[in-house]
């Protein structure tokens, strides 16, 4: 393995270096890799078509399961996403941040190349404090897990780096993460919205601030 660019976050001086190593990657369309409340996540600039393409080469994943989007703030999401709902809201006021990603609808105007994505986007604030800040200097990114496609999603950053290599600019090392859980994911475009996938956010409590749910078999 040759050189790669690290940098530890629980270090004051190597987390603002790091982060901003890392701000200056993405706006140059490299890929990074970043602690998340869930797993590590291997991410670049939403809005830049080739750098998303070169985040799907780096996993080895096709455009046919499109790179969700994760955001510093919930007011960025008006910006991306359209046609919200007042349970939407709800449901972004009652777990963001937080382990629930939202398929909304794109706003039609945006320039971007997600993938297939059918003119919708999933997207989601992580509790995460190096996430956030860094999602707060970038702007949303298109991330996915930091592995490739197939293999078990990196929960360190010696995984990740074992996984991606150089493909990678900059780690950043926020320790072992929590349990490999995947965030839990609602499709809101519906009239009635529907879980696809169950994960942190339980749909008892999705229930509790949505009311009425369908649950996808």
């Amino acid at each position: 393995m040759g050189w790669v660019r690290r940098y530890d976050m629980a270090e004051a001086s190597e987390r603002a270096t790091g982060l901003e190593v890392a701000t200056s990657a993405v706006k140059r369309g490299d890929l990074v890799v970043l602690p998340t409340d869930t797993v590590y996540g291997l991410g670049t600039d939403a809005f830049d078509p080739e750098a998303v393409a070169s985040l799907l080469e780096a996993k080895g994943r096709g455009r046919d399961l499109p790179v969700p989007v994760l955001v510093g703030t919930i007011q960025t999401l008006d910006g991306i996403a359209t046609g919200l709902s007042d349970v939407a809201r709800a449901l972004v006021e009652g777990f963001w941040p937080g382990g629930l990603t939202l398929v909304a609808r794109v706003q039609p105007s945006l320039q971007w190349d997600l993938g297939e994505t059918g003119g919708t986007v999933a997207v989601r604030m992580p509790l995460h404090p190096v996430a956030i800040e860094l999602l707060k200097s970038t702007g949303p990114m298109a991330v996915s897990s930091a592995n490739r496609s197939g293999q078990r999603p990196a929960t360190t950053v010696d995984e990740a780096v074992d996984q991606l290599g150089e493909s990678v600019s900059v780690y950043l090392d926020g320790g072992p993460s929590g349990a490999p859980v995947p965030s839990t994911i609602v499709d809101v475009t519906l009239e009635v919205p529907r879980v696809l996938r169950v994960g942190d956010v339980t749909v008892e409590a999705l229930r509790e601030v949505a009311g009425n749910l369908e649950v996808a078999q």
